[in-house]
C-alpha cells in the first residue's frame, strides 16, 4: 500500500498539546506551522522559541513556525492537525475550510463532544464540509491515546492510535507521527476512538473525586473498570467496534487520565472531592479540562439513545446539579445488584 505524501503540516492550536505535537514534528525536521488565535502569545513564541505559558522548557526547532494568520497557515498544508477545545472547534474549522487544498488530511487531536449537536469532532467537520458545499476530497481522521503533552515534549516513550476511514490516509499520518520515542498504530474505527477519547475524561473527573474524598486503590480500580464498561456500552450501541475500547485510545488513555498527576480532568475531580465548587476548581486551572463540558454532552447523548451509564449520570449531577460527592458514591453502590457481564451461550 502506498501512503499519501505529507510535505507540510499545520497544527491549529498553540496550547500544551498542540505545541507538543508541533515540537515532535519539528524535531524530526518537518516544516510545521503552529497557529494560535492570540497575536501576543504567538509573538512570544516567535521571540522566545518556547511556550512558557502552556509547555515551559520545551524549545521549538527552527522548522516550527508560529503564526496567527489562519488562512496563511493552512492554504499550503497537506496535513492539518486540529488541537482546539471542542467548544470552539466548529468556528475555527469553518474559517479554515475554504483554504484547504484537494486531498488534505485533517486530523482531530481533540478529546470532546460538541454540546449542542452531540457530534464528535470528525462529525462536526463533515457537517461543516456539507454546509459549505465542499466537493473536493478532504480526509478526516483522529489521533488519540495515552499521551500527556509534558511527557511527549521531553521524549518519554509514548504510543497512540491514528484512525481514518481510508487506510492510505491513516498510513500517511502514522508515518508522520512516528519517531524513535513516539509510536503510532492505525485503525479504521474513527467513531470508537473519538468516543473513548471524549468519555474517558468524564471517568477521570470521577476518579479525581474519589481520590479527593480519600478513597483508596480498590475504589479507583473499580471505577476505571466500570467506567470502561460504560464507555464500551455506549460506543458499541452507536456502532463502534468493541475491541477499540480495550486499545490505546480506550483502556490506555483511560488508565492514564484516571491515575496520572498531570491529568487536568482528574485534577478538577480532586478539587471537587476536597470540597471545592466547580467554579473554584476551574478558576485555579490555567488549561482547559475538556471533561467538564463533555460530561454534559455525553450525558445527553446517553439519554438520547437510552444507554445506562450510572457513573456518567452521577458525575453529571455533581457538576451540574450540585450533588454531594459522597452521596453520589453512595447512590452508585446502592443500585440494584446485577451480573457484571452477560455471557451469550451458544447451544451445543
Amino acid at each position: 500500500m502506498t501512503c499519501l505524501k505529507i510535505k507540510q503540516t499545520t497544527v491549529i492550536g498553540a496550547g500544551s498539546w498542540g505545541t507538543a505535537l508541533a515540537k515532535l514534528l519539528g524535531d524530526k525536521g518537518e516544516k510545521v506551522f503552529l497557529w494560535g488565535h492570540d497575536p501576543a502569545h504567538i509573538a512570544t513564541l516567535v521571540a522566545e522559541r518556547e511556550n512558557r505559558k502552556y509547555l515551559p522548557g520545551a524549545k521549538l526547532s527552527p522548522t516550527v513556525i508560529p503564526v496567527d494568520d489562519l488562512a496563511a497557515a493552512v492554504e499550503d498544508a497537506h496535513c492539518v492537525v486540529m488541537v482546539v477545545p471542542s467548544h470552539g472547534y466548529r468556528a475555527v474549522f469553518e474559517r479554515l475550510v475554504p483554504k484547504l487544498q484537494e486531498g488534505a488530511l485533517v486530523v482531530s487531536a481533540v478529546k470532546g463532544i460538541e454540546n449542542n449537536t452531540l457530534q464528535t469532532m470528525t462529525q462536526v467537520m463533515r457537517d461543516v464540509l456539507h454546509q459549505q458545499n465542499i466537493s473536493r476530497k478532504i480526509y478526516l481522521g483522529v489521533l488519540s491515546g495515552p499521551s500527556f503533552a509534558a511527557e511527549v515534549a521531553v521524549e518519554q516513550p509514548t504510543a497512540v492510535t491514528v484512525a481514518f476511514d481510508e487506510k492510505d490516509a491513516a498510513c500517511a499520518v502514522q508515518e508522520l507521527f512516528s519517531t524513535p520515542f513516539f509510536r503510532s498504530y492505525t485503525s479504521s474505527d474513527v467513531l470508537g476512538l473519538e468516543l473513548s477519547a471524549a468519555m474517558k475524561n468524564v471517568v477521570a473527573i470521577a476518579a479525581g473525586i474519589c481520590d479527593g474524598l480519600g478513597f483508596g486503590l480498590n475504589t479507583r480500580a473499580a471505577l476505571i473498570t466500570r467506567g470502561l464498561a460504560e464507555i464500551t456500552r455506549l460506543g458499541v450501541h452507536l456502532g463502534a467496534h468493541p475491541l477499540t475500547f480495550s486499545g490505546l485510545g480506550g483502556l490506555g488513555d483511560l488508565v492514564l487520565t484516571c491515575t496520572g498527576s498531570l491529568s487536568r480532568n482528574r485534577t478538577v475531580g480532586l478539587k471537587l472531592g476536597e470540597g471545592k465548587s466547580l467554579v473554584q476548581a476551574l478558576s485555579e486551572m490555567t488549561m482547559v479540562a475538556e471533561g467538564v463540558k463533555t460530561t454534559r454532552s455525553c450525558y445527553n447523548l446517553a439519554r438520547k439513545h437510552g444507554v445506562e451509564m450510572p457513573i456518567l449520570e452521577q458525575t453529571y449531577q455533581i457538576l451540574y446539579e450540585n450533588k454531594d460527592c459522597r452521596k453520589a458514591v453512595q447512590d452508585l453502590f446502592q443500585r440494584s445488584l446485577k451480573e457484571e457481564i452477560t455471557l451469550q451461550h451458544t447451544p451445543d
